[in-house]
């Protein structure tokens, strides 16, 4: 039978000859049923900074998985928005390679091009021919589930168990794609709020799944995004806590910046800070149930015997800010707080209460995903690379990359701005006492290394020809651009890669002899 028609057989729980066929063939192929590859669990919040005290809230997660296994303390993203982001997980490739450029139709999210191209070898495929049983909840491409995006009846391929948000990140009043059919939810906390609803429906897979196949898990909840609607048990919790006001807080991003950094006011309005200090506190408030969510689920895998044979994977799709450099809340932007992210793993072969310095990408989930399934990578065609050799470097040596990839093509703004003189017309949000957060030539690639130099090098395309460099040893909140105090040859040097890292595609992107 084919894996298409097995994944079929098993929607829904239902023993069926199909499932049965599946488990014989899983026998076969791993040689005996306790010789099947680990479970594997992905669990992708939504806006989630490291920096600014986002895994503060999350005791249980960081006791459960983090404690458990592995921090990793430099974790990134290839691009600081969440679709092209989410794209470049489910790819394992970079925004050049993908295409998806922002949360737009026009910008490919979830467009026909993506779903015929990219989406047809994203990890989920490989793993649904290694006889994984899937199962997805929550949000997934910011455009899925829209008319002009083929609509609920479009499911993913390698997805046995699909229970995808219509549309970007809500608690309630939402629609869902199950299986391809949509299903409508209101506002009653006990049986809509999404968070709760996505990991009871996981519970449930794992109780209908074949115990003689691996499964995949990813959930996606909406939190920490907006429009932060805490559970009713947790909508007073933190009352007095505000954003932290740390070295670049309600700074002005200064001379040296690129211009979108410049145009902000300083200090800012306390109209501005009261709105970013309520945002910081409803964004804690709403990751209380994300907390509960994962100690249900530890409990769960506890409980039926799978939990000592799955990895856990806790990360979100990129950073946040809040006030740094006066931009009061939002992504998109080069620095570090908005391209770092929380990053745990628990699982097989890992040693608990670790903490690895050693640089992964968000485009190497994907690769580390497949390698735990025992697919030869050398067979996908994608960027990124396993960094189960990190974890569980019995299993293999591996090597980590000295210097990588950050890449955004600028969205524009909604509506004319008389404060963003070069802006177009694109989305992005207007905060109280209006503050630019993007435009169209806030467009930049960045080659960030931990090696030798702690730097970064971001070139701009834009008018001004403009570079930022820092160096984030001595300067860790990025006030000071450093460009012309750089030897020459460093920046050359640079340049040089990052004309290699822009054009590279799956090997070569992972090519850093230079």
């Amino acid at each position: 039978m084919a894996a298409r028609e097995m994944r079929r057989s098993a929607r829904g729980g239902r023993a069926s000859r199909g499932a049965a066929l599946a488990a014989l063939c899983a026998c076969a192929l791993w040689g005996s049923a306790f010789a099947k590859p680990s479970n594997i669990v992905l669990i992708l919040t939504d806006d989630q900074d490291v920096q600014l005290g986002g895994l503060t809230p999350m005791k249980k997660t960081k006791s459960l998985i983090g404690d458990a296994g592995v921090y990793f303390s430099n974790a990134f993203v290839a691009t600081p928005l969440c679709c092209p982001s989410r794209s470049s997980i489910l790819t394992g490739k970079y925004p050049h390679n993908h295409e998806v450029r922002n949360n737009s139709l026009g910008g490919n999210c979830s467009s026909p091009a993506w779903q015929q191209g990219p989406e047809m070898t994203a990890f989920p495929v490989f793993l649904g021919k290694q006889l994984y049983q899937t199962f997805y909840a929550g949000k997934y491409l910011n455009q899925y589930g829209k008319k002009e995006a083929g609509g609920v009846s479009h499911v993913p391929p390698g997805w046995d168990q699909w229970h995808a948000l219509v549309g970007n990140s809500q608690y309630y009043n939402y629609s869902l794609s199950v299986n391809g059919k949509e299903e409508k939810h209101g506002d009653q906390y006990e049986k809509d709020y999404l968070t709760d609803l996505i990991v009871n429906r996981s519970m449930q897979f794992i109780d209908e799944r074949s115990p003689q196949r691996p499964f995949f898990i990813m959930l996606a909840p909406p939190a920490p995004h907006s429009p932060w609607l805490a559970a009713p048990q947790y909508q007073n919790a933190f009352s007095n806590l505000k954003a932290p006001r740390d070295g670049s807080f309600n700074k002005p991003g200064g001379k040296d910046k690129h211009w979108l950094l410049r145009q902000p006011t300083n200090p800012m309005a306390n109209t501005s800070i009261t709105y970013l200090d309520n945002a910081y506190r409803k964004r804690w408030q709403t990751l209380l149930s994300v907390d509960d969510l994962v100690e249900k689920l530890v409990k769960k895998l506890e409980d039926v015997k799978e939990l000592n044979n799955t990895y856990m994977f806790f990360t979100s799709d990129h950073g946040y800010h809040t006030g740094q450099f006066s931009l009061p809340i939002d992504k998109r932007q080069l620095y570090e707080f908005d391209i770092r992210v929380p990053l745990m793993v628990r699982g097989p072969g890992i040693k608990p209460n670790q903490t690895l310095q050693a640089p992964v990408l968000n485009i190497d989930l994907g690769p580390t995903f497949l390698d735990i399934a025992g697919v030869n990578l050398s067979q996908v065609n994608m960027d990124g690379q396993s960094f189960l050799p990190q974890m569980a470097p019995s299993l293999r040596n591996g090597t980590s990359r000295p210097y990588f990839l950050v890449e955004y093509i600028g969205e524009g703004h909604t509506g004319p701005d008389p404060d963003c003189p070069k802006l177009g017309s694109g989305l992005s949000q207007c905060f109280p006492d209006c503050v630019c957060e993007d435009a169209f030539n806030n467009t930049y690639a960045c080659v960030r290394t931990l090696t030798g130099y702690n730097m970064q090098y971001c070139e701009f395309a834009d008018s001004e020809s403009f570079v930022e460099v820092y160096n984030l040893t001595a300067d860790p909140h990025q006030l000071e651009n450093i460009v012309k105090k750089v030897d020459p040859t460093l920046l050359q040097t640079m340049n040089q890669r990052l004309i290699r890292l822009q054009s590279c595609v799956g090997s070569s992107c992972r090519d850093n002899k230079y």
